[in-house]
């Protein structure tokens, strides 16, 4: 399948609908690509021929038929690890849930199924979603299809290697505080965190509760739309979901914006990004700027202390939402010499059953909920928050949309960023928009060189909670303005 369309969703949505593709046929060729490249990249956990095949069937005998065909009939899609299927198991890439077979869909499954995709996979993450490079996998790190000697980024990281490298024609991921950003950013795709409320988090395995969105993974801007149209809406499962219909951002995605305001935080053109990514955010305000946009400059303080403010609010978070795995009511459960007690089964089951990173947090968060520490550092964080809030709420008060980096660097090599710390500040530019609720997309903006080879650099656009139309318009206007450039290289394994 190398350069055939049939990778782009949108190709394979319309290319089925008019008769000029069979889903059986590409669902397949998908298929025998991931037998081909997973043992490499280590995308897919678990695959679903069978059914995927016989789902694809389905398909093209409606289609055959003459029968009304749901807007994403045909799609293969795969589906990250920490989101519910019936399907296969739900493992979190740990081994505190590694036989866990979960009896119902996540909504954002369902929708997707009900509107016609085909789920071919789930994809590995960091464990429990804690982590920034897809090395802290159960199952093994996942390996970036531009150079397998680089992280894919994380969580999120084998659902960006399997749609960079053509293994399906989309995913989606979870985003906790960059999460499905960073990764596209690193592998070259199109990654969009929703408002907080805009999909259902029922079904998604919960890090924090207060932070964590499901989005999709793409390879253009518009198959983004196709996708958070279908999974977007009220759900009487999920309290926190927002009182509003489904978005329908297909129909207006391609439509530019006039009087375009782009803002462009101070803080975020560094001397400690990467020189490459500090380009591409220069490339691309030029771009605006030739659209006839208005770049304006705009003030987050507050940018460098996300990071401390986010390791607070996270891993208290998981601290109460990981307390059940303790091996009686969920997850591994330790074996017991005789004679040892009911505190050693829970403290062996967890050491057991969960890994370093999530293990640290877990520790953190606990210390950072105790007696005496608290208010100290929880209910700071919290009041800090508000302040981001603030801060982004005065920023679009000038300006329609942000632009700035995802990441700030290309993808980095395997053990790289051993230290927690310098893994943490990967997110410096993605935590503030889940802290503050709102939506960001990353979309890839041209290539860095790193040892002979090019790495995808990634950019930023945020919007106001709930401004996802305006986001989309925006992105896809920078999207068709980057397409030369970004059209001018691909990953070395690829479909």
């Amino acid at each position: 399948m190398q350069d055939s369309p049939t990778i782009d969703l949108t190709a394979i949505r319309d290319g089925i609908a008019s008769g000029a593709l069979g889903a059986e046929r590409t669902c397949a060729a998908m298929l025998d690509a991931a037998d081909r490249h997973n043992p490499l990249l280590n995308a897919y956990h678990e695959t679903f021929r069978e059914h995927a095949i016989a789902a694809a069937r389905k398909v093209d005998e409606d289609a055959r038929a003459g029968r009304p065909l749901p807007p994403l009939a045909g799609v293969p899609i795969a589906v990250k690890d920490n989101v519910a299927t019936r399907l296969g198991r739900t493992t979190c890439s740990s081994r505190m849930l590694e036989s866990y077979r979960s009896p119902f869909d996540a909504t954002a499954v369902e929708r997707l199924v009900a509107a016609g995709a085909i789920v071919v996979g789930k994809t590995n993450l960091d464990e429990f979603a804690m982590g920034s490079s897809g090395e802290h996998c159960k199952w093994g790190p996942v390996r970036n299809p531009w150079d397998p000697t680089r992280v894919p980024g994380g969580s999120s990281a084998g659902s960006a290697a399997a749609v960079a490298a053509g293994l399906c024609a989309a995913a989606i991921g979870s985003d906790t505080g960059g999460s499905i950003r960073q990764p596209a950013s690193f592998t070259g795709i199109v990654g969009l965190k929703p408002t907080y409320g805009r999909i259902s988090r029922w079904g998604l395995v919960a890090f924090g509760s207060s932070l964590d969105q499901i989005g999709p993974m793409t390879r253009s801007v518009r198959d983004a739309a196709l996708l958070l149209d279908a999974m977007s809406g009220v759900d009487e499962h999920d309290s926190t979901t927002a009182d509003l219909p489904p978005t329908a951002l297909a129909a207006t995605v391609e439509r530019p914006l006039e009087g375009l305001r782009v803002g462009i935080p101070r803080q975020y053109v560094s001397d400690a990004n990467d020189p490459e990514v500090n380009a591409a955010v220069q490339a691309a305000a030029d771009a605006y700027r030739a659209m006839g946009a208005t770049i304006v400059d705009a003030d987050l303080p507050l940018t460098d202390v996300g990071i401390s403010t986010y390791y607070v609010i996270a891993p208290a978070e998981a601290s109460s939402n990981l307390a059940r795995y303790d091996g009686i009511r969920y997850g591994h459960r330790a074996q017991l010499k005789p004679g040892e007690d009911l505190f050693t089964l829970y403290a062996r089951s967890r050491s057991e059953g969960f890994g370093p990173e999530v293990q640290r947090r877990i520790m953190l968060g606990t210390y950072m909920l105790s007696s005496g520490y608290y208010d100290a550092y929880y209910k700071r964080a919290l009041q800090v928050r508000r302040r981001i809030k603030e801060e982004f709420d005065r920023a679009f008060a000038s300006c329609d949309v942000l632009l700035g980096p995802t990441a700030p660097t290309p993808a980095f090599g395997f053990g790289a960023n051993a230290d927690p710390l310098a893994m943490y500040l990967c997110d410096v530019y993605t935590v503030n928009t889940n802290i503050a609720g709102i939506c960001g997309i990353s979309l890839p903006a041209g290539t860095a060189v790193r040892d002979g080879k090019r790495l995808p650099v990634g950019i930023q656009l945020q919007a106001n909670a709930f401004e996802e139309e305006r986001l989309f318009r925006a992105a896809r206007m920078l999207e068709r303005a980057l397409a030369p450039v970004n059209a001018a290289h691909a990953p070395v394994v690829r479909a």
